[in-house]
């Protein structure tokens, strides 16, 4: 690769400035926020892709893709441009960034005080560096003592990132190791980094497989720094300050989509296992599921139907049913929806070459195509040889969705699981239509599952306008929070995976993924033991996604009721789950409507505190609930690091309280969930042990844990009918509440907003063990709330 070295300006605009290097490359500064600054360079003044789907900041991108060069949605507002000999100083009042000669900037950011302070650099030695024969892009930063690096979505191993190479390039990465294997499902070069008093994003908008080097590479001739590298596409990166590590999340979600907002029957249980959609009786084992469910008092939203039931012999078909295992679809959806639950379908976008619509397909061209022939690409797929669908053909996604509408949705199937969608095509240059604009796959791999999930949506929307959707997707990129659910993909079982999934799951959310769970139980390897079932049953309850889900080695099934010794235990973790329910949908909304992250590492609310830093198997859900998750065969205590707040913690099941700042022991036998709440913390929970029904929801209770003596607190519950637009009418309920105590009483107010009428109209407010002092509600004093 060629380092970019000497630069002169030609080009001061409203939006940016332009440098032109060594006298043949354009170097694009654009100042979109005060706080965010965008850094993209033009090969001999071109861009290798003229389009994104990753940057929304405002409204989703149209079907081909946002114009790269596109400023509309964000603030522009303006800044001061200072030249020296050699240097060029770019500012706002809150970033500032230093360029020199030659090429390297230097970042500073205004703190509270006024003062300007480093935030970022990059390496003052070959900072940029573009391959001098086309494709391949690097640049390199400074990494100073003392960062700390979070982020890159979907990543095996520990939360923190530091000190390890990282590989983005979509795998279907069954079986794999939860703390070492790289890479995996999802493409989301982004990264937190955070330094003592500020923490900063990063990200690379480029969908081309890349590397992130984040001290793990060493080189004599320069100082430590990180890398980015991409096999291909342009250097185009967007810098913004926090400056709390909450912040930059929420400002990453800002940029690059807001979460997309399901309906409430989708954080339920949803079951799923390869082995029922396998059998020769499909139909009947997945009808008896139903009635397992009953027998066994398991309260159940919604079940994932695995690809088998597509089958020939023992291949899969999109949008073929096999009617001898499935002899009547219709009856099967009636059969669920007749017991409150949703059917979900899996799809895949490769069709085998033996599909008996293979042909067909390839007669209209809507298949990728290779690149020295004009016949469609064949990669390797589920044991055979098959062909991609280009999302990128208009004509394309007419097909799918025709396919989603005539063989799913028509079917009586409620939503969609689209799976194995990594795009796994190695011919780097094979072509895709691109929407009339031909693009070679390796610029685009991460969008095709992208506009698959979004062209399935969009025929969920046209086939069931009234009905928020609800989809499913493996891998994808960012932006993908728009439109789907999503989770870690093929896990194997064991203790270890248990461990870090979670983290997995934190550091999606951390990257924009707010939405996410695992495959509970573990998806291969042999079964798991009743022991290692309940704790994995009793983590999952506490994540926005909770399926139970297997394909084991050893032709088992993970259900709630495999091990009858553990079942009631697994049926109390799921009951609380459903109790929790209307906490669970009040994050859901302020994950769509604020950006707040459901899935919480300890330390975003708490960054004063050094210790949550620390590695840990613990997690918040919300900012009030601390899950200190059993990830150890036979342990039966748990110490817990308390955050250090002002208020303390409560035992969620005892309501003892105890102060922050503080390692705790706390029993965890068999039958328990480790949980604990923040002090001042309102838990609306409900009554109803059973699929979400919102005419028979008619009972809600607001556990209450009030600060110690004097304090101040506030929080909110949401409902609406869980599963239409009404919310954007105003036909929701805002709910909201103070509490304000001290050593004699505690006072809560209430205030709503809303026309929606929940069947529940008085409120039960219910306090901690041992709580004396008084409760006055609206100026009464009382226990409940009459709405």
């Amino acid at each position: 690769m060629k380092t970019l070295k000497n630069w002169t300006l030609v080009g001061q605009y409203a939006d940016r400035v332009e440098l032109l290097v060594d006298e043949q490359h354009l170097f694009c500064l654009y100042v979109l926020e005060s706080n965010l600054f965008r850094v993209l360079i033009k090969r001999h003044g071109e861009l290798a892709l003229d389009r994104t789907w990753s940057i929304a900041p405002q409204e989703d991108v149209p079907w081909e893709g946002r114009d790269r060069l596109s400023v509309a949605g964000f603030g522009l507002p303006g800044y001061q441009l200072g030249q020296q000999a050699d240097s060029l100083t770019v500012a706002t009042p809150q970033l500032r960034v230093t360029i020199h000669q030659p090429l390297w900037l230097e970042w500073e950011y205004c703190n509270a005080a006024g003062e300007w302070l480093p935030l970022a650099a990059d390496r003052p030695t070959s900072a940029y560096l573009l391959n001098a024969h086309g494709d391949g892009v690097a640049h390199y930063q400074r990494r100073h003592q003392g960062e700390r690096y979070y982020g890159l979505g979907e990543k095996a191993g520990d939360l923190e990132r530091t000190g390890r190479r990282f590989e983005m390039r979509n795998l279907d990465a069954m079986g794999y190791n939860a703390a070492s294997t790289d890479p995996l499902y999802k493409h989301i070069p982004f990264t937190i980094t955070r330094r003592e008093e500020v923490s900063f994003g990063l990200f690379y908008d480029n969908l081309s497989s890349c590397w992130l080097d984040l001290g793990n590479e060493i080189d004599n001739y320069h100082l430590a720094y990180r890398r980015y590298q991409a096999e291909a596409g342009d250097l185009d990166y967007y810098l913004f300050l926090g400056p709390k590590v909450l912040d930059v999340t929420k400002a990453f979600v800002r940029l690059t989509g807001k979460t997309h907002f399901g309906p409430k029957w989708s954080l339920g249980y949803s079951g799923s296992t390869m082995h029922y959609t396998d059998v020769p009786d499909a139909q009947q084992q997945l009808q008896q599921f139903i009635q397992l469910c009953r027998q066994h008092a398991i309260p159940c939203d919604s079940f994932q139907l695995s690809s088998g039931y597509t089958s020939i012999n023992n291949k899969r078909y999109v949008f073929n049913w096999n009617y001898d295992k499935v002899p009547q679809p219709k009856q099967l959806s009636q059969a669920f929806h007749d017991a409150g639950l949703k059917l979900a379908a899996n799809i895949k976008p490769c069709l085998l070459q033996d599909h008996p619509k293979y042909q067909q397909v390839a007669e209209l061209g809507l298949f990728i195509r290779d690149s020295q022939s004009d016949g469609p690409e064949r990669s390797s797929f589920w044991d055979d040889e098959g062909s991609h669908l280009d999302f990128t053909n208009p004509a394309a996604v007419r097909w799918w969705q025709q396919g989603v509408t005539e063989q799913l949705l028509e079917m009586g199937i409620d939503s969609t699981w689209n799976d194995n969608n990594e795009y796994e095509v190695w011919d780097g240059e094979a072509r895709c239509h691109g929407f009339g604009k031909p693009i070679a796959i390796k610029h685009i791999r991460p969008v095709m599952p992208l506009l698959m999930m979004r062209a399935s949506l969009e025929a969920q929307q046209r086939f069931a306008p009234n009905l928020r959707p609800y989809l499913i997707s493996r891998s994808g990129c960012a932006g993908m929070q728009r439109y789907v659910q999503t989770w870690s993909g093929d896990n194997r079982t064991s203790w270890q995976t248990l461990r870090y999934n979670t983290r997995m799951g934190v550091g999606m959310s951390l990257s924009g993924l707010f939405n996410v769970g695992h495959d509970v139980g573990g998806f291969s390897g042999d079964k798991p033991d009743a022991e290692l079932l309940v704790r994995w049953v009793q983590n999952g309850v506490m994540h926005p996604r909770f399926t139970i889900h297997s394909w084991n080695d050893d032709a088992t099934v993970n259900e709630p009721w495999m091990y009858p010794a553990a079942t009631p235990m697994i049926r109390d973790a799921i009951n609380l789950r459903y109790r929790l329910m209307p906490y669970f949908y009040t994050l859901l909304w302020q994950a769509s409507h604020d950006d707040e992250p459901m899935l919480r590492p300890t330390f975003l609310d708490h960054e004063h505190d050094e210790r949550t830093f620390g590695e840990t198997d613990d997690f918040l859900i919300g900012r009030d609930l601390l899950v200190a998750s059993v990830v150890e065969q036979g342990q039966r205590q748990r110490e817990v690091y308390l955050p250090d707040n002002v208020d303390g913690w409560y035992c969620f099941y005892s309501g003892q309280w105890y102060s922050g700042g503080q390692s705790i022991v706390l029993e965890a036998p068999l039958e328990r969930l480790p949980l604990l709440v923040r002090a001042g913390a309102g838990i609306p929970m409900s009554q109803r042990l059973g699929h979400v029904d919102i005419a028979a929801d008619d009972r809600r209770e607001l556990r209450l844990f009030p600060t110690k003596g004097f304090g101040w607190s506030s929080g909110l519950l949401f409902e609406d009918d869980g599963e239409s637009h009404g919310w954007q009418q105003n036909n929701a309920l805002w709910l909201r509440w103070e509490a304000v105590s001290d050593n004699q009483r505690i006072e809560l107010t209430f205030t709503h907003e809303g026309h929606f009428k929940p069947m529940w109209q008085v409120l039960n407010i219910v306090l901690p063990a041992g709580e004396t002092r008084e409760l006055w509600v609206n100026g009464v004093c009382r226990d409940t709330f009459v709405l």
